[in-house]
């Protein structure tokens, strides 16, 4: 069931739809309009590309182009992102999968879970999830004025290529692979390496994380300061499900949207992160994230 926001956000407006637009026209578009959607100042200097519902071709162009996505952020369907550098990140549920102690097993309290790459088990497991390579940058900061927030401990989890999830679902439950923690650094930034989640049935591609004062607390069974998700988007989701590795996906992202996903439906501009790579690379994903 969908957790209670405790505030209110600005739905974004309807996605334009990008069939027959050339990619140069998008990019004017995306010039003329940036005084208007200038975000992320705090992340002056880092590298963040959105993609814009193109083709790998024309995402390498992007890069090679050196968009400025602090200066023109879009999401994937082409809308224009209307919110503040430092909005407060919705309240989301943790899902039935958490893995830190709410509901049955807890790997939090393992000393390894303390890392950057999160794709091998830990703990006595041995296990390696498989997948699209992923990068995913979460920048912590104080709601009131910006300021990154350093010392924060953020566990991040989400599901495999089959969508099961380590500790629970299948054939990952003797497994804890795509769960870890890290202490955000002075500029309130952590950084995973991870793979590129599966579209399992029913919910939009997504990726679970919180956000705890301390590492102390963290490990500690306290509850979190903040818990979401990021929805991944559509773009870049198309590309990964074209892979064979994700052929279960296929089906169950053709059912379903962000309009009936029982988490994102009422708007998730705040959680869908910029994106930039492609799928022999690697994805990157960056979201700042307010508390």
């Amino acid at each position: 069931m969908k957790m209670p926001r405790s505030f209110t956000r600005r739905k974004p407006a309807q996605a334009a739809h990008h069939d027959g637009r050339s990619f140069a026209r998008d990019l004017a578009e995306m010039q003329r309009q940036a005084s208007r959607r200038r975000i992320l100042g705090i992340m002056a200097g880092a590298t963040i590309l959105p993609l814009v519902g193109c083709s790998t071709s024309a995402i390498s162009s992007m890069l090679d182009g050196g968009v400025d996505a602090a200066t023109t952020p879009r999401d994937l369907a082409g809308a224009d992102f209307t919110i503040d550098s430092c909005s407060k990140i919705p309240t989301e549920t943790g899902g039935p999968y958490p893995g830190d102690g709410t509901n049955g097993p807890n790997v939090l309290t393992l000393n390894d879970v303390v890392r950057s790459d999160i794709r091998s088990s830990i703990g006595g497991f041995t296990g390696v999830a498989a997948g699209v390579p992923l990068t995913v940058t979460l920048t912590v900061v104080d709601t009131n004025g910006c300021a990154p927030l350093a010392g924060r401990a953020v566990y991040i989890w989400h599901c495999d290529v089959t969508g099961n999830y380590s500790m629970y679902t299948g054939s990952a439950t003797s497994e804890n692979y795509l769960r870890g923690v890290q202490v955000t650094d002075d500029n309130g930034q952590v950084t995973f390496t991870t793979i590129y989640p599966a579209c399992y049935s029913g919910r939009w591609p997504h990726i679970h994380f919180e956000v705890f004062p301390s590492l102390a607390v963290a490990t500690s069974g306290t509850k979190a300061t903040a818990t979401s998700q990021l929805a991944m988007p559509d773009a870049a989701n198309k590309l990964v499900f074209a892979q064979s590795a994700y052929s279960a996906s296929v089906s169950n992202y053709g059912k379903v949207s962000l309009a009936s996903d029982n988490v994102f439906s009422d708007g998730a501009a705040t959680e869908t992160p910029s994106m930039s790579g492609d799928v022999t690379a690697g994805f990157a994903a960056s979201l700042v994230v307010g508390v």
